[in-house]
């Protein structure tokens, strides 16, 4: 599924003293396949546009009582907004948003703290329940089989876990659980706000681990919401930079770190790798990277070695 975004734009509270402008024609495009990565300052549109992804915002006009407004004499119209998700136009009143909802997971920020069933079997059946198609029931050996298929995709030992209440687990399995109960339904696309926030160092590299696996095997395209742009470098194909509401740049992240004195300029920082070869271009020894540790230290070796030259 291809996210294809133009002219997006969106104002929280309209037409009020407290109105503000959080996406301005926004024009993004993510292909199938990506394990994308967004990156910019708090109040920069970053989590307002991914909620538009599976329509927890619309767009005015596929709602209801939407009317196309007709231009004054003289008035140029800005273009109208269309966002599309492979098949569905999230711009038109007829997408069923139940089913694109299906196809797009969205993991928010800390998710363990929207967790809520007595047992993690039943948190996690939630989300295959609430996508089952109206006027079927499913047959308990299918949601078992479903639930304990998910539960095991994120890491976790069914039986082990199944009857637990999700409280009684640790802060990662609390958060491996909340990602079960959004991958149960299959979805094509899975987008996570800070995926590893609050955890620590080997907390991170687990979820990013377990975010790879499910990118192979249970979701074409994983796209990250994040702050960490070493985590950004280790693991995205792609990245965007959103500033003010714009989105600034899509590019992959060795391109994007590259522009450290504009990211700089929008107070934010660049990778630890993509500070060490900056240290080193200054002192006469450039080292082309991809801003990953392992690419890193391999050019530092084959440099050493002989093998190349600054």
């Amino acid at each position: 599924m291809r996210i294809v975004a133009e002219h997006l734009s969106y104002t929280y509270n309209p037409n009020t003293p407290f109105a503000a402008a959080a996406l301005k024609d926004v024009s993004l495009c993510i292909e199938e396949g990506e394990f994308f990565g967004i990156i910019g300052h708090t109040g920069s549109g970053k989590s307002t546009f991914i909620q538009h992804l599976n329509g927890l915002i619309r767009l005015p006009s596929s709602m209801k009582k939407y009317r196309e407004r007709k231009p004054k004499r003289g008035e140029q119209l800005l273009p109208r907004p269309t966002l599309r998700v492979g098949s569905y136009d999230l711009s038109e009143k007829t997408t069923d948003f139940r089913a694109l909802r299906k196809s797009v997971g969205m993991v928010f920020q800390y998710p363990e703290h929207q967790l809520f069933g007595e047992t993690v079997k039943e948190d996690v059946a939630f989300g295959l329940k609430n996508f089952a198609e109206k006027g079927k029931e499913l047959s308990k050996e299918v949601e078992t089989s479903a639930v304990r298929e998910a539960i095991e995709a994120v890491g976790l030992n069914y039986g082990e876990v199944a009857e637990k209440s999700p409280f009684d687990l640790s802060g990662g399995q609390k958060r491996r659980v909340a990602i079960a109960g959004v991958i149960v339904s299959r979805p094509e696309i899975l987008v996570l706000d800070e995926p590893a926030a609050g955890l620590d160092p080997l907390g991170k590299k687990e979820i990013m681990e377990l975010l790879h696996r499910l990118h192979k095997t249970w979701c074409k395209t994983v796209i990250i919401v994040s702050h960490d742009m070493d985590e950004i470098a280790e693991n995205c194909t792609m990245s965007a930079l959103f500033a003010e509401g714009t989105v600034k740049y899509c590019l992959s992240p060795r391109e994007l770190f590259q522009k450290a004195e504009e990211l700089f300029a929008l107070g934010l920082d660049i990778p630890l790798v993509a500070k060490l070869c900056r240290a080193l271009d200054e002192r006469g020894i450039h080292i082309d990277c991809d801003y990953t540790a392992a690419d890193f230290v391999k050019k530092i070796l084959a440099l050493k070695r002989g093998e190349g030259r600054a």
